[in-house]
């Protein structure tokens, strides 16, 4: 019998919970939340004063937070690979393994981004 969910508003609040639970977690297990959420707040306050543009600061504030969501469905899939078991499994290994790439062509996307805009900033390339 599937689960029933609370109606209307009291569902929303509850994902709000569930939600805080999520962040509570990352940031007490994961050192690469702490990390990353670290740095997108430090990012996030130095965009307003490279960015000369909006398209520029969303995408410098943007891509670094969403190395963070990355980051925690990442932790996600190794959380649940772990609950499954300890032992090496070709398949979870995999699952681990596209998880922690998929942060890392973030991570180049930022530097990529940032680096562009940055440069830009300071005339050391016109485009």
């Amino acid at each position: 019998m599937p689960k029933k969910q609370a109606p209307g508003l009291k569902r929303i609040l509850k994902a709000g919970v569930y939600s805080m639970k999520g962040f509570k977690a990352g940031l007490a297990n994961e050192a690469a939340i702490r990390q990353e959420m670290a740095l997108a707040v430090v990012l996030t306050i130095v965009a307003f004063f490279i960015a000369t543009d909006l398209v520029s600061l969303l995408l410098l504030i943007v891509f670094p937070w969403l190395t963070v969501v990355v980051e925690l469905l990442n932790s996600a899939v190794e959380a649940v690979v772990d609950r499954i078991g300890t032992e090496w499994n070709e398949l979870s290994g995999r699952a681990k393994d596209l998880g922690s790439a998929a942060v890392f062509v973030l991570l180049c996307l930022n530097v990529l981004v940032w680096g562009a805009i940055v440069l830009k900033r300071f005339g050391l390339i016109n485009f």
